[in-house]
């Protein structure tokens, strides 16, 4: 698993971080297929735990969220999030008043949650890489710290907790391998990589500091969220994208947070 691990981030991360330099269709086309994926997982689990998950419905949805977060310009944002929720609605309305479903609630809430994760929240990895300045810096900061954090919590959680620190776990019914000395290490590996990745970008070290903490901190509750989703449904992995990382859906749960965080951050800092 580790070798796979290390393969994986060893190919695959130098060819994510270039397109993250190049931008327009480079980094739209391969991005949004990723989350496309991952829509189409979440709606395999969903449906895994027993409720109407349609991703055919989504698909669209989705889509809208990602061509919308990479033109901004046009202001489009409301009227996608309006139409969207309304089009989960009267779903969920016509699976009830059809019978064709015992779980409508659920079903509903379900739904939005997609809209609100897999949409809004993924719109973020474009709207911060368009970015009137630095777009592509602050971009691969807030990515970089992102799987920085998570290696270094993965290393310390599977080959240093045993023999230096012991082991406690961090939450053990949603993700028993993820342990508190990992946490703490992905905080501080993470940090420590982006204040140094940010220095060598030229990019302002306060905030690169807070968006570190930021992102280590609170960016885990992305992966612990989807693990919930996966224990309920009974899978170990959302999917099979990349041997020893899971699926798409696994490899964005937290990078979409991370990239909210960091774009409303920016916005703060060059207002």
């Amino acid at each position: 698993m580790f070798v796979q691990r290390a393969l994986i981030t060893f190919t695959v991360g130098p060819l994510a971080l270039y397109l993250i330099y190049l931008g327009g269709w480079f980094y739209f086309l391969p991005l949004t297929a990723v989350i496309l994926l991952g829509v189409h997982e979440y709606a395999h689990m969903i449906q895994k735990i027993g409720w109407q998950m349609p991703a055919r419905l989504l698909l669209p949805i989705i889509l809208l969220f990602l061509i919308e977060g990479q033109w901004p310009q046009y202001n489009l944002l409301a009227p996608v999030m309006v139409g969207s929720l309304l089009a989960v609605m009267a779903y969920a309305l016509w699976l009830y008043e059809r019978r064709l479903s015992k779980t409508v609630p659920a079903d509903w809430l379900a739904m939005m949650g997609a809209v609100v994760l897999l949409g809004w929240l993924s719109s973020h990895f474009f709207r911060i890489r368009g970015l009137a300045d630095m777009a592509w810096q602050w971009t691969m900061l807030a990515m970089v710290t992102t799987w920085m954090s998570d290696s270094a919590a993965y290393v310390v959680g599977k080959f240093l907790t045993n023999k230096v620190f012991g082991r406690h776990h961090l939450a053990p019914r949603l993700s028993p391998n993820k342990t508190v000395e990992g946490y703490i290490g992905g905080i501080a590996f993470g940090v420590s990589i982006g204040v140094i990745l940010a220095s060598w970008l030229s990019l302002p070290l306060w905030p690169a500091l807070v968006m570190g903490l930021l992102i280590t901190i609170i960016g885990p509750l992305g992966d612990l969220a989807v693990s919930l989703l996966k224990r309920e449904a009974g899978v170990k992995d959302s999917g099979v994208l990349f041997p020893g990382h899971g699926g798409a859906l696994d490899r964005i749960d937290s990078l979409m947070w991370s990239v909210t965080m960091a774009y409303y951050l920016v916005l703060f800092v060059n207002r």
